[in-house]
């Protein structure tokens, strides 16, 4: 008998374990497809315009007959017209689990604020101050901690340039502009950046003088500021810069590790390269991980709106309050209109990847993706790089696409990540550490490099709750300054990737 998993007794499709082809016997079903690993295989007869259930939930509609023991997927399988049912009621905030205590060795700021890294961060307000953003730091490059060197210093791990392709040719006003703001004021925020320098051109819409004063960042030993048609130009203001980052650096050296409570860390939760294990292996063992945190008095963020589209009730029944409930409904509809207004279907979410690993519907897709966020009420909503008003769970509205959306969380103030995949990933982030996690074991041999957690041992019987929990104990270690594989591989200088919204002009 070929192994498959049915997730639901209401099911009417099974995942296949092992590859199969026609005439093997899967759950006492003949399959009459090669189907492979990660892949659906119906379990009794449906007919066209059937629902089509997986989790328990709807993932479809039947697009034609579809026999027992064929293979479910695109050519059979469509959203259709319906969703899954949505829902505003609300869970009352239950009482967090006893509190352990648990501590991590953490950088604990002037602010109170408390980091997991000590960079230093050069902002640019501009494309046009890319290039000079980018050649201080480089000049700095013989700084950068090498983390497969354990003599290297401990107490500075290098300087980082938040370069992009905004900041003029939009509106003063709006979406667009808003959206850049709150994520450069986050950035220069973010705990795990000792020092920051914003640079600017001179003549942008995104002026530094306008992110300092609508987002009450004030000048000081730790926030400089450089504008280059002041500086005398690109060479001058290099000089210039150049200057300001040693200052920032001799200051980052004296920062040392503290004993601070884990309540004072921000997960972000993303995913990406997902495939037919991720909602059964590494999405609900970090859904674990996310709920132990939140029980000592952490903040989780789940993100990627478009990836809880078909799912959302599963949130909305956890909103704390009616408030919670409908901001979220309102952040759904914003993503309908403006897929509509461009064209667009929120199903096209699902990337040919996702497919070839056995997802076949952006509700499938979503299901498996709300795993990430466990168990506990939804205590907030937040606009894209909005810091957080509440600990606990909270979404913050950005786009599916995985270095946007981490953006998006590190500006709301995530001083870690964590990443599930089945497909693969490279993705790395500064100045904020990323744990990559794996929904099988063939990723995670074949890309050891980049994976630090493989979840795949959940198939082979240990619990969701076991695999949760090395998830939560690695998080502390690397919080503590245990380096991640993207780290050691040198990942993270290009995945700052704002939002654009808005009319460019």
């Amino acid at each position: 008998m070929t192994r498959a998993l049915r997730l639901n007794d209401i099911d009417d499709v099974a995942i296949v374990l092992d590859d199969t082809i026609a005439g093997d016997d899967v759950l006492g079903v003949a399959a009459i497809d090669t189907i492979g690993t990660g892949h659906k295989i119906a379990l009794r007869p449906i007919r066209a315009g059937d629902v089509v259930r997986k989790y328990g939930q709807m993932i479809g509609i039947a697009s034609r007959d579809i026999a027992a023991g064929e293979h479910v997927h695109s050519h059979n399988m469509e959203v259709g017209s319906g969703r899954s049912g949505s829902t505003s009621s609300h869970a009352e905030p239950t009482a967090s689990h006893t509190r352990k205590g648990t501590t991590f060795m953490g950088y604990r700021r002037a602010n109170g604020s408390v980091g997991t890294r000590n960079f230093v961060g050069i902002i640019s307000s501009v494309n046009c101050s890319a290039t000079v953003s980018r050649r201080i730091a480089a000049s700095f490059a013989a700084m950068e901690k090498d983390w497969s060197d354990e003599t290297s210093d401990p107490g500075f791990d290098g300087v980082v340039a938040f370069t992009h392709s905004s900041g003029c040719g939009m509106s003063k006003t709006g979406e667009g502009i808003d959206t850049l703001e709150r994520t450069l004021a986050g950035y220069a925020r973010q705990p795990n950046l000792s020092g920051v320098l914003v640079i600017g051109l001179g003549c942008e819409v995104a002026q530094v003088g306008d992110l300092l004063s609508r987002h009450d960042l004030v000048e000081s030993h730790r926030l400089r500021t450089l504008v280059i048609q002041d500086a005398g130009g690109t060479a001058a203001a290099i000089e210039q810069g150049k200057a300001m980052v040693s200052e920032l650096i001799a200051q980052a050296r004296t920062e040392r590790r503290t004993e601070c409570p884990i309540s004072e860390l921000t997960l972000g939760l993303q995913c990406g390269g997902s495939d037919g294990w991720s909602g059964v292996t590494a999405n609900p063992a970090l859904g674990v991980a996310a709920d132990l945190l939140i029980a000592e008095g952490g903040t989780a963020i789940l993100s990627e709106t478009p990836e809880i589209y078909g799912a959302e009730h599963l949130l909305l029944s956890r909103a704390a309050n009616p408030d919670v409930a409908e901001a979220l409904q309102h952040r759904l509809q914003w993503w309908e209109a403006y897929a509509e207004r461009n064209n667009a279907s929120l199903d096209n979410n699902p990337s040919p990847g996702n497919k070839a690993g056995g997802l076949t519907t952006i509700y499938e897709k979503s299901l498996g993706a709300v795993a990430k966020a466990g168990g506990t009420p939804l205590m907030d909503v937040r606009l894209y790089a909005e810091p957080a008003q509440s600990r606990g769970l909270v979404f913050m509205d950005s786009p599916g696409y995985d270095p946007c959306s981490a953006t998006g969380q590190i500006a709301a103030g995530a001083n870690i990540l964590a990443f599930t995949t089945g497909r693969g990933s490279a993705f790395g982030s500064k100045p904020s550490p990323c744990l990559k996690i794996a929904s099988n074991a063939v990723l995670a041999a074949r890309m050891s490099d980049d994976i630090d957690i493989d979840c795949s041992p959940i198939l082979e019987g240990m619990s969701v709750e076991e695999a949760g929990q090395r998830i939560f104990d690695a998080l502390i270690d690397t919080a503590s300054g245990r380096p991640t594989k993207s780290e050691r591989l040198g990942l993270g200088d290009y995945e700052f990737v704002p939002w654009q919204l808005g009319a460019w002009m």
